[in-house]
C-alpha cells in the first residue's frame, strides 16, 4: 500500500458492488492488460480489477487483483480515476511492476498483454476502460463514446 497516496474519498454508486484495479505501467510506456478466459462479461480486454472483498482496503484489493489477474505484483503510484462500471462502482490506481510473472495469472484471465499506449483504444473494447487509457496518455477517448 501506498500510505501517501493523496486520493479523494471513494463514493459508492447506489446499486453497485465497490471494485479497485490498477494500470500497470512499464518505463517504455506500455500498459499490461489482461484478456478475460471467454472473454467473460463481453471484455476481449481489459484493466486487472475485482470486488473489494470484506477486511481489505481499495489499495489492498487493487494489488492483489494485479496478482491474481495479471500475475505481477506491484506498487501503486497514484490515483487514476473512479469509474462507474455495469455492475459496480470502481477506483483505478497508476502503478509499476516491482516482480512476478504473467505466467501466473489466474484461471480467470486467458491471456496478459503488454499494449502500447497508442494502441489501447484498439483492444480495450469496453468504453468503461478508455478513461483510464486517457488518464495514462493513450489519446482523446474515440467519438463513439460506446463499447465497440
Amino acid at each position: 500500500m501506498n500510505r501517501n497516496l493523496d486520493e479523494p474519498p471513494f463514493k459508492r454508486a447506489p446499486g453497485k458492488e465497490v471494485a479497485a484495479g490498477v494500470v500497470v505501467e512499464e518505463p517504455d510506456g506500455r500498459a499490461w492488460i489482461i484478456h478475460p478466459t471467454n472473454a467473460y462479461g463481453g471484455y476481449k480486454s481489459s484493466w486487472s480489477k475485482g470486488a473489494v472483498e470484506s477486511g481489505l482496503s481499495l489499495q489492498a484489493t487493487a494489488v492483489k487483483e494485479a496478482f491474481e489477474e495479471l500475475g505481477l505484483r506491484v506498487r501503486i503510484t497514484g490515483f487514476l480515476a473512479d469509474v462507474e462500471r455495469t455492475t459496480s462502482k470502481a477506483r483505478f490506481y497508476r502503478a509499476v511492476r516491482v516482480g512476478g510473472t504473467p505466467a501466473d495469472c489466474g484461471w480467470e484471465v486467458q491471456a496478459v498483454s503488454l499494449c502500447p499506449r497508442h494502441r489501447l483504444y484498439e483492444y480495450l473494447n469496453m468504453s468503461t476502460d478508455w478513461p483510464m487509457a486517457q488518464a495514462i496518455g493513450a489519446g482523446p477517448i474515440p467519438d463513439s463514446g460506446k463499447s465497440k
